[in-house]
């Protein structure tokens, strides 16, 4: 009886995550929007297909400090270039890029250097 109950108690936690794994497989990254993502919004530029998809990566953070009352954006770049601010988005058309990445403060600070405070999106271009 106890062969059978450790079987069956195993086969559940086995099937639960399985069924775990390919529903977060089918959500995908959510620091990563596809080509097809952007273009399913039917945006006319990239700052508005990640405002309807990801609108947290366009947030501003406040002001850095008392005596700098500037909001703090996240950084654009581009082949490892800083294009500017999220402004830039409105520039470059969905179909553009083959992807866009954001990295959080504490990435893009180790990956493009530090003055990220907001984090950065990276283009990739196709």
């Amino acid at each position: 009886m106890r062969l059978v109950t450790f079987a069956v108690v195993a086969a559940c936690m086995l099937a639960s995550c399985a069924r775990t794994n390919s529903a977060s497989t089918q959500r995908g990254n959510a620091n990563v929007l596809s080509t097809e993502q952007l273009a399913g919004t039917n945006s006319s530029n990239l700052f508005d297909a990640i405002y309807k998809l990801r609108p947290d990566w366009l947030n501003t953070r406040g002001p850095t400090s008392v005596t700098d009352p500037t909001p703090t954006l996240a950084s654009v770049y581009m082949n490892g270039s800083n294009l500017g601010r999220v402004d830039y988005l409105r520039q470059v058309g969905p179909l553009d890029v083959s992807e866009v990445r954001f990295w959080d403060a504490a990435r893009a600070s180790a990956r493009f250097g530090q003055g990220h405070p907001r984090g950065v999106i990276e283009l990739i271009r196709k």
